[in-house]
């Protein structure tokens, strides 16, 4: 028996809680699929600013960083993330799922960049929280980071220009 065989988690439980954090993430991503179910055409209608990416864009980008999200959940967790430090997590995918309803559902643009701000801050503090525990799990997050905060800045724009 290894030192720290009391602090490590059984394989079943690691493919198990991967299970768990993959399905959470694919809960956001079915929330938001179905709130953008036939917005193509409406997010091209919107005056959107010259750097506006594709409507077709978002699919794979999402795609990649919900995968990326998962794994560091469960990398964090496999670390021993506290409550508190997956409740954070947690709320973030919260936030994720709320903002295309928001967004794309309710047209409600102003409260979209709101839920976004809330996002990018919560998603700072998760990998300040997780790179205490993983530095891979902190790292995972960065291309979420930087596209949250492309599609911020991208949500003020269309949300100022369609007002």
């Amino acid at each position: 028996m290894t030192a720290n065989a009391g602090t490590q988690r059984p394989r079943i439980g690691d493919w198990l809680a991967l299970a768990a954090f993959a399905a959470a993430v694919i809960a956001v991503a079915a929330i938001g699929a179905i709130a953008v179910g036939g917005t193509a055409e409406q997010y091209n209608s919107l005056a959107q600013p010259s750097w506006a990416p594709p409507s077709w864009l978002f699919g794979p980008v999402w795609t990649v960083l919900y995968v990326m999200i998962a794994l560091s959940g469960w990398l964090a967790w496999r670390k021993g993330a506290s409550a508190l430090v997956l409740t954070v997590y947690a709320a973030q995918l919260v936030l994720n799922a709320i903002w295309t309803p928001l967004f794309f559902g309710a047209n409600r643009y102003g409260l979209a960049f709101a839920d976004i701000v809330v996002l990018w801050i919560l998603i700072v503090v998760t990998m300040v929280l997780f790179s205490r525990l993983s530095k891979l799990a902190a790292w995972l997050l960065a291309p979420y980071l930087l596209w949250v905060t492309f599609a911020a800045a991208l949500n003020f724009s269309v949300w100022q220009l369609n007002t």
